[in-house]
């Protein structure tokens, strides 16, 4: 059965042969045909051409399809992956599944093992397209913004070389999509991208996660371990939270910066590593060098290219669009038929202060879509919070008292009951959030969970 002619596939494999077969079993059945020799060939390729179905392999003499999958999935919309490989293993196919491939081939393959699996993934395309139009995304990144246009442009001139790059600003904002950005558009495109989360690793086990340890170099250490420079080696690696380092750990990380080479738990000799580190913190890194919490030096060297990625409430002109663009991805992923905002509920959108940025808003529109029954999404599906964006038309005025305690309870729910934030965003001290909590409706304010200090 012949194909339409408007499918386009991309064939990714670094073996001529294996993308000559594939070609010559769809050439002669309307697909329209590309190829590629490797991961960085056809990220680049991708920029300028748009496809609907990838077809790679996934080991390529050192880059890596799931690289290739991973990208897709976090960067483009739309694009189906099929994984082929001549190394079969029910790990190989877990984690290309899970890197978001939406089908599997071993090697060596029939002609109507690949074209059963292509009509099936062309089915499914053809169930997605129908959902409608994609907002506008770019890198990755949802918006048309005159904010986000400059850090588009900031990230194409950042891309081209392989400098250090400090990126900043609040939590939720998308730094992790910029900084991926920046590597897959870069010269390492091929070789790995390494996100950490400083801020998550406890200050004992860091040294170990970023440089490795050999075995015997402290109790439980049962075998030799590379950390995450080793794993980054030719590529780039992404240092989230790079404030809450402690300064004996920024020590160890301005040597990395200026000497290239690690030095594993439990030797002397250094390891020459080639890697582009790209930091990112939602602190204020200046503030922190003042109070002696961040060490000078290490700001400047990591602040070489900087840029700042703004909050959503900044960014109020794609608001909607990003809403819109959760509304599709969420109702596809439940199997149902996308519903529609009301009026008032776009307002709401657009009045509310986002102090969650982009992260709170995505969980909104997730549980919107999946709590709602109905094909609008009107203002009471809302969270609480986000309905004092709209004030009533009907109904008694209620007292400053009553505003105050709902509004405390909205933020604490907001955070997960974290007292420590919830102050932050009302623009008072924990000592006062506390009094307020034990003075209003005596002890009615509460978050649905357990304080977090």
């Amino acid at each position: 059965m012949k194909n339409d002619g408007t499918v386009k596939v991309l064939i990714v494999d670094d073996s001529e042969d294996t993308r000559d077969i594939i070609t010559r079993t769809l050439a002669g059945r309307g697909y329209r045909l590309f190829c590629a020799s490797g991961v960085g060939e056809a990220v680049d390729f991708l920029d300028t051409e748009l496809v609907d179905i990838v077809i790679t392999d996934l080991k390529m003499g050192g880059s890596s399809g799931i690289d290739l999958v991973k990208y897709v999935t976090q960067n483009l919309k739309g694009i189906a992956v099929i994984m082929i490989t001549g190394y079969p293993s029910i790990e190989t196919a877990v984690e290309a599944v899970k890197s978001g491939a939406e089908d599997y081939l071993t090697k060596p393959f029939t002609e109507e093992e690949l074209l059963l699996v292509l009509k099936r993934v062309t089915s499914h395309l053809h169930d997605k397209k129908i959902i409608g139009v994609e907002p506008a995304m770019r890198n990755g990144i949802v918006g048309a913004s005159e904010h986000i246009l400059k850090v588009h442009e900031e990230i194409e001139k950042s891309a081209k070389a392989s400098l250090t790059v400090l990126i900043s600003g609040e939590s939720g904002t998308g730094k992790e999509l910029v900084a991926r950005a920046i590597h897959y558009r870069g010269p390492r495109a091929s070789n790995p991208f390494v996100p950490v989360n400083c801020g998550g690793i406890p200050e004992e086990l860091l040294e170990s996660e970023l440089f490795g340890y050999l075995k015997g170099a402290f109790t439980g250490a049962n075998e030799t371990r590379a950390g995450f420079f080793q794993t980054a080696d030719g590529g780039t690696i992404f240092l989230d939270e790079v404030s809450e380092m402690s300064l004996s750990m920024q020590i160890k990380l301005l040597r990395v910066l200026q000497d290239k080479e690690i030095y594993m738990i439990g030797t002397r000799k250094p390891q020459k590593v080639d890697v582009r580190i790209i930091a990112a913190t939602n602190r204020n890194l200046l503030s922190r060098v003042e109070r002696g919490l961040f060490r000078e030096d290490l700001y400047y060297r990591l602040n070489v290219i900087p840029i700042n990625v703004p909050p959503l409430r900044d960014r109020s002109d794609d608001i909607l669009m990003l809403a819109n663009h959760f509304l599709q991805k969420f109702a596809l992923e439940a199997g149902k038929k996308p519903p529609v905002f009301s009026p008032k509920a776009l307002k709401a959108f657009r009045e509310y202060r986002w102090p969650g940025n982009v992260r709170e808003l995505e969980n909104i529109v997730k549980q919107a879509v999946v709590m709602t029954d109905s094909d609008l999404i009107d203002v009471p599906d809302l969270p609480l919070l986000m309905r004092f964006s709209v004030p009533p038309t009907k109904g008694r005025f209620r007292t400053l008292v009553e505003m105050e305690a709902d509004y405390i309870s909205n933020v604490l729910e907001s955070v997960d009951g974290n007292k420590t934030r919830a102050a932050a965003i009302l623009g008072i001290d924990r000592k006062t959030l506390r009094t307020k909590l034990m003075n209003n409706h005596k002890g009615h304010i509460s978050g649905n969970n357990s304080p977090v200090d």
